[in-house]
């Protein structure tokens, strides 16, 4: 009875493998396999002005980016923002209220993050002074400040007593000279 069973799944399998080679065959082509043949002849384009139209490559090679972003052309850092001041006056009537605080320092300069490859969290990479600082994400650093979030160019900082925030730019750090 075994022995019946295995030739009675042999043929079937030789049966599929007939059905597939046969199916198979009659769907391809002839001639260059992945190249089909079309119907009509081969007709090109007709171009009016096949020349090169160089006052208009002119002109768009004068074009300069004004975009706000950052432009992926030059290797410098984007400047920073300028401050968005208020056309707001008081007038002599109304009480001035209390001086606003000076704007949150913070004693390091940001220059560069990484990612990690798993998870994706950064880190942020300061100087102060002499020393480098390697901050995670969410981390303290000098004591007083939290690095809240890590963008392509900017680092937003946290000062903890306070709560208030400040944003650093990415600085290029200057380049050491070699002692001979």
């Amino acid at each position: 009875m075994k022995r019946r069973l295995e030739i009675y799944v042999f043929a079937g399998l030789v049966l599929v493998l007939a059905v597939v080679v046969y199916f198979r065959l009659q769907s391809t082509v002839p001639g260059i396999p992945g190249v089909l043949a079309s119907e009509g002849k081969f007709k090109p384009l007709e171009v009016q002005e096949p020349q090169l139209r160089l006052q208009l490559l002119e002109k768009i090679q004068k074009l300069e980016y004004t975009g706000s972003h950052r432009n992926i052309f030059v290797a410098a850092p984007p400047p920073p923002p300028q401050p968005v001041r208020s056309a707001e006056k008081s007038s002599p009537g109304l009480a001035a209220g209390p001086p606003l605080p000076p704007p949150l320092e913070v004693p390091a300069q940001f220059f560069g993050y990484t990612s990690a490859r798993r998870g994706g969290k950064r880190a942020a990479f300061f100087t102060s002074g002499e020393d480098v600082l390697i901050v995670p994400e969410g981390d303290t650093f000098l004591s007083r400040f939290r690095l809240v979030h890590i963008g392509n160019d900017s680092a937003d900082i946290e000062e903890m007593s306070t709560g208030r925030h400040t944003t650093l730019q990415l600085v290029q750090p200057p380049e050491q000279q070699a002692v001979n």
